[in-house]
């Protein structure tokens, strides 16, 4: 079984191997989502959401939020993001019995980046 959550960060960013306006530092209200899968346990959860919550916290939004996101991934389009989060919080998903599934990462609320365990194989 599937779960999902969503969260959201601000942060700057600049790409400057674009060419076009968003070579230039700016800025966005990032929303991305996390797409869990496990074996419901004997309370009929997956995962517990608070922990999922908890566990976000500490390994993603407590550095990209406010963030110069450059600072932290090079060229941060909505797709590096997306693969930097997935290393972020891969090994504590599987740390609590579950494996991600799925990123989705919006830079805008028209435009995101999708990143699965079958586009890392």
């Amino acid at each position: 079984m599937k779960i999902r959550r969503a969260f959201s960060f601000d942060a700057a960013h600049k790409l400057e191997s674009y060419h076009g306006k968003c070579e230039r530092l700016h800025g966005h209200t990032y929303a991305f989502s996390l797409t869990v899968q496990g074996i419901p346990d004997r309370e009929g959860m997956v995962l517990d959401f608070a922990e999922l919550k908890r566990l976000t916290e500490d390994r993603v939004l407590s550095r990209l939020d406010h963030a110069y996101l450059n600072e932290l991934i090079p060229q941060p389009t909505a797709e590096n993001i997306a693969a930097w989060i997935w290393r972020s919080m891969e090994e504590g998903i599987r740390q609590m019995g579950c494996s991600l599934c799925e990123i989705e990462v919006w830079e805008t609320k028209d435009c995101s980046a999708i990143l699965t365990r079958e586009d890392l194989e």
